[in-house]
């Protein structure tokens, strides 16, 4: 089995905040409240304006798959 991409997280101990999981590289948690970011890669070595732009992207990913699953949970109601 595949994981998703992405999935979203929260915790109790920070209630105002949503995360998102990006599971593949590099991944990395995005605190949506906040935006701040941990990526759990080492990306040294790689060509930093190609990483930048990658991570970029997959932020803008990772805020689009937000929205849809908020959508689809309104759409449930």
């Amino acid at each position: 089995m595949a994981f998703p991409k992405f999935l979203v997280g929260d915790n109790t101990d920070q209630p105002e905040s949503v995360y998102i999981i990006h599971t593949e590289y590099p991944r990395f948690v995005l605190d949506l409240d906040t935006d701040e970011m941990e990526v759990f890669e080492d990306l040294d070595g790689e060509n930093e304006d190609e990483v930048t732009k990658e991570i970029a992207s997959l932020v803008e990913q990772a805020e689009a798959f937000y929205q849809r699953e908020v959508d689809r949970y309104e759409a449930m109601d």
